[in-house]
């Protein structure tokens, strides 16, 4: 039994008569015939009484016809998901994120993500930028928000797409009583003399290798004297006196009275990436990718 069978017995059972229902189905009546014939010889029962005057549902017939309707609404329901699925209207996308990203382009491109593929699944994991790398290697992650992080894969199959979506200022967190608290900015020079809290390198080398070159450049090395995963842990260390620590601009909505942010001299930015694995007709991935810029842009014009 085929589905181009059902539709042909549809068609019949509905106009009661083999002419109309030849026209419905933009047919000649003779095939439509031999096709409903077929399928009582298949299923070995009689489903239309036929006269030179009439056609009549038998027994067979109606049961057939309640089953059939409920069998073509569920492949026309499987058809419209599928085409949905296609043009990125349906499915589900994994997106990895550093935290601070939570303070600049998570909000609206949530937002916006949402109000525009509200069928899609939206999965949002925080994750250090190496970690997100690795998620999108490994097929785990669609999109990965990172920060100064340009990757190129080490898998010839898997090729990796960077978009830098947001860019803003580092400033140098300090005790709100610290000498240089009261500055409107401050040097690499001055700042390279503080101990330094930073990040672990293979969890963040984007973002760990952007601020060693700005000091690098004029300023000599790093003391580094705490390593910390979150930018939260690291402000924690920077209120209790242990040292300065260098952050994005946007860390000025977690900071308390005690802390002060200091833009470096120079202006030096740090930038927010989207990644994502190249992969044919993903339309959902860049969807979710448009809204991001979307977003960032919006972000920028405030």
């Amino acid at each position: 039994m085929e589905l181009r069978q059902l539709r042909y017995f549809l068609a019949v059972a509905d106009e009661l008569h083999f002419g109309r229902a030849a026209e419905r189905l933009h047919m000649s009546q003779p095939p439509l015939s031999v096709q409903v014939s077929r399928l009582e010889e298949e299923l070995g029962t009689t489903l239309f009484e036929r006269s030179t005057r009439s056609v009549r549902l038998t027994p067979a017939g109606v049961h057939l016809q309640a089953s059939a309707r409920s069998i073509m609404s569920s492949v026309n329901t499987v058809q419209d998901e599928m085409r949905e699925y296609a043009e990125g209207l349906s499915g589900r996308v994994t997106v990895g994120f550093v935290s601070s990203a939570n303070y600049t382009v998570l909000p609206g491109v949530v937002q916006l993500f949402r109000a525009r593929r509200p069928h899609v699944t939206l999965d949002l994991r925080p994750l250090t930028s190496g970690e997100q790398i690795a998620g999108l290697l490994a097929g785990t992650l669609d999109v990965a928000i990172v920060r100064d992080e340009l990757p190129t894969s080490t898998d010839p199959s898997t090729e990796l797409i960077a978009e830098v979506v947001f860019e803003e200022l580092l400033v140098a967190c300090l005790p709100a009583d610290h000498p240089l608290s009261h500055r409107s900015e401050v040097s690499a020079d001055e700042i390279v003399e503080i101990p330094m809290v930073t990040y672990p390198r293979a969890l963040m080398p984007g973002y760990v290798d952007r601020v060693s070159a700005v000091f690098n450049a004029t300023a000599g090395v790093i003391n580094v004297v705490e390593e910390v995963v979150h930018q939260e842990t690291a402000l924690g260390f920077v209120a209790a006196g242990v040292g300065t620590s260098i952050l994005p601009e946007s860390v000025r909505h977690l900071l308390p009275p005690s802390i002060v942010a200091i833009p470096l001299t120079g202006s030096p930015t740090s930038r927010l990436i989207a990644v994502r694995a190249a992969r044919h007709d993903d339309r959902v991935t860049g969807a979710f990718v448009e809204c991001l810029h979307d977003a960032a842009q919006a972000l920028a014009r405030r």
